[in-house]
């Protein structure tokens, strides 16, 4: 009775109506909704990384135009600060005793030249933005572009900021070489 008990099971199994036996028609519906699927992932996935490419560059356009700007008041400071300089120089050496003209002179100078070291400061480190550091992280982990090699898959569960730092770390500030011995650029 326990065998014939279990051939009726199955049996029943294979003709019960709740459960069809799939067909290669089932099994193409299927693998067409996972094409689907899988081509949804793939649009949002560009989107996501058009959306991250049009931030970086707009970063990347408003930086250079910052940089360009204070770039031009540590020239125009810097000038003013080197012929101010120069006429305290000539005061001094030519009155050599009216210390009047030279200190308020030097002040002047002076001060033009903290405020170009500073237009150049700014300048530097609004020009960072330009490099796309988040584009080239996200397409060295999609092993596009020179880091690749040195960046974890995108199935890695480390982010892509964290692999460029343990290239930084691992290089102990040194820059990377590729190829012909040029230099690589860190994101």
């Amino acid at each position: 009775m326990g065998s014939e008990g279990t051939q009726d099971a199955g049996t029943d199994r294979a003709e019960s109506p709740d459960r069809p036996t799939p067909g290669v028609a089932d099994a193409f519906r299927e693998l067409g909704d996972t094409g689907r699927a899988t081509w949804a992932a793939g649009k949002e996935a560009l989107t996501a990384f058009h959306i991250l490419f049009k931030a970086d560059l707009s970063l990347a356009r408003s930086a250079f135009g910052r940089s360009l700007a204070f770039t031009a008041v540590a020239i125009v400071f810097g000038a003013s600060a080197w012929l101010l300089l120069m006429a305290a120089l000539v005061a001094w050496l030519s009155l050599d005793v009216g210390w009047t003209w030279p200190i308020s002179l030097l002040v002047c100078g002076g001060g033009s030249l903290v405020v170009a070291g500073l237009a150049g400061w700014f300048a530097m480190r609004y020009f960072e933005h330009t490099r796309l550091q988040a584009t080239r992280r996200q397409l060295a982990r999609m092993g596009i572009g020179e880091l690749s090699a040195m960046m974890s898959g995108a199935g890695s569960s480390k982010s892509a900021k964290e692999d460029a730092d343990g290239v930084a770390a691992a290089t102990n500030g040194e820059p990377v070489k590729k190829g012909m011995g040029v230099d690589i650029t860190p994101p």
